[in-house]
């Protein structure tokens, strides 16, 4: 093992030996999540042709940093962890860990992500070696197998706008790619780097594809990868709020994909209501249902106004 320490990061690595050049970089940037599951998981799928490079942007956690190292070190492949001494934000935290990847490829993981079948790594490097790719993106789904009920509205949002199969994302491939589950050959992200002046929540990977989208080919597949990170309500609601700077900055720069976009339509149509700004907390609430009376429906379509109603603002 090894530690090293510049002005920015600190750095940990396993003994694995490398058994050659490092064809693909999975690299997880983390903030408070555990990766520990999805370390065993992607070392259960090992490769000698395959590297982990792990991005922990500023937890500050002491107990979280010690698993995640115990991880690496029992990890079958190369893996190392990048600490980061303070928040940097997701954009920073993604360039950083394609400064440190040594693959020709680099495949992006959400922590709280896990390969939804065993080939899921295989399938990858096949899509490498037979078409050299520009950019992939593998899908994800999302479990309906939890008793807690805190979850049901990220469940319902993403199972009816995100869990969509190859052939529905490939009619508009920029809109449908996630900073999560992406396969990226490395000189086309030295040659379009994420853009750190996002912040926070919201907007970057969309922004990201539809820059890259104009010298590179986007592809998607179905190699999913299972999101177990859903969000309760209260922090949906204030992640859509939170998320309207950011989508302001991607409209202004691609107009013509954001009126694509069914919430650029549906800010348009909230931005008619009278009374927006009184009315916005009704859809808040209806999105929490703390009645427990309101159709599933019902409580998205109120999300979707609720986010709509602070994206207008940034349109007027």
């Amino acid at each position: 093992m090894n530690a090293s320490n510049n002005d920015t990061v600190l750095e940990f690595s396993n003994d694995h030996p490398k058994a050659g050049d490092i064809l693909l970089s999975i690299i997880i940037p983390f903030y408070h999540d555990d990766p520990v599951s999805l370390i065993t998981a992607l070392s259960g799928q090992a490769d000698p042709r395959v590297e982990l490079v792990l991005y922990d942007d500023g937890s500050a956690d002491e107990k979280l940093s010690l698993r995640v190292k115990k991880a690496i070190t029992a990890a079958k492949c190369k893996a190392r962890l990048l600490t980061a001494r303070q928040n940097n934000g997701r954009s920073i935290a993604r360039n950083r860990l394609n400064d440190a990847a040594n693959g020709q490829y680099m495949l992006f993981l959400d922590a709280d992500m896990l390969p939804a079948q065993a080939t899921f790594l295989s399938n990858y490097l096949q899509q490498i070696q037979s078409d050299k790719p520009d950019i992939v993106f593998g899908g994800f789904s999302v479990s309906d197998n939890s008793a807690d009920k805190t979850f049901d509205l990220h469940r319902s949002l993403s199972a009816g706008s995100d869990c969509l199969s190859a052939k529905q994302r490939n009619i508009l491939p920029a809109k449908h790619v996630c900073s999560s589950n992406l396969l990226v050959r490395k000189d086309v992200l030295l040659s379009c780097p994420f853009d750190t002046g996002f912040i926070g929540w919201g907007w970057e990977d969309v922004e990201w594809a539809a820059r890259a989208a104009e010298k590179f080919t986007i592809v998607h597949i179905d190699n999913y990868a299972l999101h177990l990170g859903l969000e309760s309500t209260e922090t949906l609601i204030r992640r859509f709020r939170d998320s309207a700077d950011n989508y302001a900055r991607f409209a202004a720069r691609h107009p013509e994909l954001a009126k694509q976009l069914p919430s650029y339509r549906t800010a348009k149509l909230a931005a008619k209501i009278p009374g927006l700004k009184l009315i916005r907390p009704v859809f808040a609430a209806l999105a929490r249902d703390n009645w427990h009376i309101i159709p599933m429906a019902l409580r998205v379509f109120a999300l979707k106004l609720w986010r709509a109603g602070w994206y207008a603002e940034k349109l007027a």
